[in-house]
């Protein structure tokens, strides 16, 4: 049986989801719908170490540049080159193929106080 995938969210509006001792991040659908159209995004560089909380990347839209936070702490080892020709991809999939980056976990115990689709949707029914 393979391992049960884990997806977690931030009050930040990231999701990390976690496959083994690797983490997968990107920002919610909320986020990218505040951000309006994205036409850029400044990835983390292989091997860069983040700190929970910490910035790791950056999303620019027509609107505003927003910071992206680390979900948990760990080591990058994969940034999704692929939206340095199609940033728009964060719009269109965001919680899909418009992933960031990937991290190796320091510590799974930082995704603990993170919360789940069903908390995550309800905090976002607390902001409108």
């Amino acid at each position: 049986m393979p391992p049960a995938i884990t997806v977690r969210f931030t009050k930040e509006h990231e999701w990390i989801r976690v496959e083994g001792d690797v983490g997968v991040v990107g920002i919610t659908d909320y986020a990218q719908q505040q951000l309006g159209d994205i036409v850029f995004v400044e990835l983390p560089a292989i091997g860069t170490k983040v700190a929970k909380g910490g910035q790791a990347a950056v999303v620019e839209s027509v609107k505003a540049a927003s910071e992206v936070y680390a979900p948990a702490a760990g080591e990058v080892v994969e940034a999704n080159g692929a939206l340095a020709d199609a940033p728009a991809t964060v719009n269109s999939a965001p919680e899909g193929a418009g992933w960031l980056y990937k991290i190796k976990l320091a510590n799974p115990a930082d995704l603990n106080d993170a919360m789940d689709k069903a908390a995550y949707d309800a905090y976002v029914g607390t902001l409108h």
